[in-house]
């Protein structure tokens, strides 16, 4: 196993360092690190890197899916229309769905949409590309009429419901330490385990002080998020939900048949179709994948906001690019994780709260979240060749 930090590595984590002490120093920005701002950054962080791993999904298959912002809004808008306001939606006058119900039948559609896109691309090879780039624009027609271009609170007179829960929820101080145990247990059994099986397989072993080193850092942070969160209100839910998401897909991606020929097929498609992985099955699954995770969104981002109208979810399929590149996953396939999608999530998810807290313009905003993509296609592209190099 490679130990060794890469160029990548080294100059992500420089990149956050920097963006987080221009912030925190900028006269304007003093507020950067309250501990209420920390817990609104990790809100953040938790709606655009949980879309970030559902891309991280299709990417890795040597796909893309430019539709996810327009569904986060028509999905979370038609939640919202179904708890509040169903009569815009199911042209009948009748009581509020309950929210269990509403989030529940808005997933399925997620699902059932997101599989015929899927089959579109690969039953009838039509570019992902193309196919998603309509859905963007169906998408967001969808949602303008489901909510009739108005605004739709997520709850009436205040949070008392599921959905306004997920953005709005904090654990107590005991049940955020109750996290910390659980987290730092979980990752010590996963530490054993792999060393287990690398053992069994005859591979080389990380040296066992690098591995308590590691692990003791990681301890060090993750205790130092609950206190601070602890300074506000606590761990807010959202944030159990992405490490939930996160957790989920580290097993599909790294311990399941399925996560395999994921990497296969963007690895080589004819190469995997020869060995005898389905490929088309493969793709409308992970389409199928990527409609849950961008429903989750939809309901979180339309949370947070407390209202859904028609500029939510709004070049957020840009964000989540963005932090897949930036976090090593290529847009060619073959390559990724979910370490590095929350890397990058977190980069994005800081730059954007900074330039929020420093009353930044909308125009200078677009202008840096586009920098910030040119700059990690940019890197994905250099770091590519470098690697045909190598390996030719």
């Amino acid at each position: 196993m490679n130990t060794k930090l890469s160029w990548r590595d080294l100059t992500m984590g420089i990149a956050l360092l920097a963006i987080g002490a221009f912030f925190a120093l900028h006269p304007c920005g003093g507020q950067f690190l309250s501990p209420q701002n920390l817990s609104n950054l990790s809100i953040e962080l938790a709606v655009t890197a949980i879309l970030a791993l559902g891309m991280l999904i299709v990417l890795l298959p040597g796909m893309i899916d430019l539709s996810v912002g327009s569904g986060v809004g028509m999905l979370g808008g038609i939640a919202a229309v179904l708890i509040i306001r169903p009569s815009y939606l199911l042209g009948i006058e009748m009581a509020g769905w309950p929210a269990p119900l509403a989030l529940l039948m808005t997933m399925v559609v997620a699902v059932g949409v997101w599989m015929l896109m899927g089959m579109l691309i690969a039953h009838h090879k039509v570019p992902a590309f193309i196919i998603t780039l309509g859905g963007l624009l169906v998408f967001q027609g969808v949602h303008f009429a489901v909510i009739r271009n108005s605004t739709i609170p997520v709850a009436p007179g205040g949070t008392d419901n599921l959905f306004s829960l997920l953005t709005t929820f904090y654990l107590s101080e005991w049940a955020s330490y109750g996290v910390f145990v659980a987290v730092s247990a979980l990752m010590v059994r996963a530490q054993l385990v792999n060393r287990r099986r690398r053992k069994a397989y005859g591979f080389k072993l990380e040296d066992p002080q690098l591995t308590f080193l590691k692990t003791f850092v990681a301890w060090q942070g993750l205790l130092l998020f609950v206190i601070v969160m602890n300074l506000h209100k606590g761990i807010p839910i959202s944030v159990v939900i992405l490490g939930g998401v996160a957790y989920l897909v580290e097993m599909i991606t790294k311990h399941t048949p399925f996560g395999r020929y994921l990497y296969a097929i963007g690895g080589n498609e004819e190469a995997a179709r020869l060995s005898g992985i389905p490929v088309k099955k493969v793709l409308i699954g992970a389409y199928m994948v990527m409609g849950i995770i961008v429903a989750i969104t939809g309901f979180m981002q339309t949370a947070y906001g407390g209202y859904t109208t028609t500029t939510v979810g709004k070049l957020m399929e840009l964000d989540a690019i963005a932090a897949c590149v930036i976090g090593g996953t290529s847009l060619k396939g073959g390559r990724g994780s979910v370490l590095g999608v929350l890397f990058g999530a977190l980069i994005m998810a800081t730059l954007l709260n900074g330039m929020t807290l420093l009353a930044v313009s909308p125009e200078l905003k677009l202008v840096a979240r586009g920098g910030v993509l040119v700059l990690a296609v940019w890197m994905d592209v250099v770091i590519s060749r470098k690697q045909s190099r190598v390996t030719a």
